[in-house]
């Protein structure tokens, strides 16, 4: 993702393929300097997840996204802050995958600011078990996908779940913090014959979700915050 034409700005600012959207680049800029601040990996990716897919829902084309992700690492790395610099960061492993290369060098210009102490944790993960939860023929497949941080055990746990309607089409993404209380509840509602979870094959789950999450049609609305990170996470499922 290169940048070959891009608008002057203010003095002192850098210049932008889409100069109208300077102000809400600015706003991801003061938003980042929360960043460092929380607890661990997996708020951080949640949270820089919800901002690149805030971006992508308001493109009207595909163009237009890569372009506004382009200017958003232009602006996160003339800021120069420690907050920008984990952004850039959490985007070079998560972020939408044409953005990666460029956030990562962007973030390694930046030298000589402090970084978070889990910044070498995030998109470190590896996948888990998989379930299938079927609540009716026509609620869809509900797929979690649980996952852990190398380095972290059982600590590290969540999972990524997503309901397919009819045809595959994503109508839910989220992601769950808490996979205990998740399946818990799963088993809870299974005994009162009110879904069905059984296991199911990694490789077919991530064909499905990586099929069904790159599709270039628009999504519902609330699946855009978690759908970076759902795609980074179906990337990392075995192939059939």
């Amino acid at each position: 993702m290169t940048a070959t034409r891009r608008s002057a700005g203010p003095s002192g600012a850098p210049r932008l393929m889409l100069p109208a959207l300077r102000e809400v680049y600015e706003a991801y800029v003061r938003e980042a300097e929360g960043l460092p601040g929380l607890p661990g990996p997996l708020q951080a990716e949640v949270w820089a997840s919800a901002q690149a897919g805030a971006l992508e829902a308001a493109a009207p084309h595909a163009e237009g996204r890569r372009a506004a992700l382009g200017d958003l690492v232009t602006c996160l790395r003339a800021a120069g802050t420690p907050g920008t610099r984990a952004f850039l960061r959490v985007l070079a492993e998560i972020g939408p995958e044409r953005a990666r290369p460029i956030a990562g060098r962007a973030a390694d210009s930046m030298r000589g600011l402090p970084e978070p102490p889990w910044i070498g944790s995030v998109g470190k993960v590896v996948p888990g078990q998989v379930w299938l939860i079927q609540e009716g023929p026509l609620d869809g497949d509900r797929l979690v996908c649980e996952f852990r941080y190398e380095d972290a055990g059982t600590a590290g746990m969540h999972a990524l779940a997503v309901r397919l309607s009819y045809g595959d089409a994503p109508q839910e993404v989220v992601i769950v913090g808490d996979v205990p209380a998740l399946m818990t509840a799963a088993r809870q509602a299974m005994q009162a014959e009110l879904c069905v979870v059984q296991p199911y094959d990694p490789a077919a789950v991530g064909e499905r979700l990586r099929a069904a999450l790159n599709a270039t049609e628009s999504f519902p609305e609330d699946c855009y915050p978690a759908l970076p990170l759902a795609r980074h996470r179906a990337q990392l499922l075995p192939s059939p």
